[in-house]
């Protein structure tokens, strides 16, 4: 049984040049989009521990508030 690789090649050498080039041109949009992904769930985690971090501690904090007239601007 082949595998998706030779499945792939078999399918692409029955190809003309012209296509082949535009199977190779999606494969490399292929390897963009995903180390893009990669990148931003990479970043998103790193965002998310930083904020954990920040707001360590804080869930024991009593809640302020705030009315009207404290944000008001006084001059």
């Amino acid at each position: 049984m082949m595998n998706t690789i030779q499945m792939v090649n078999s399918n692409l050498t029955k190809l003309p040049p012209v296509l082949q080039t535009e199977v190779f041109d999606f494969t490399e949009y292929l390897i963009f989009k995903h180390q893009r992904q990669s990148t931003v769930e990479t970043s998103d985690n790193e965002l998310l521990l930083s904020l954990n971090l920040a707001m360590r501690g804080m869930e024991d904090e009593e809640i302020a508030s705030y009315t009207l007239e404290d944000l008001r601007d006084k001059f």
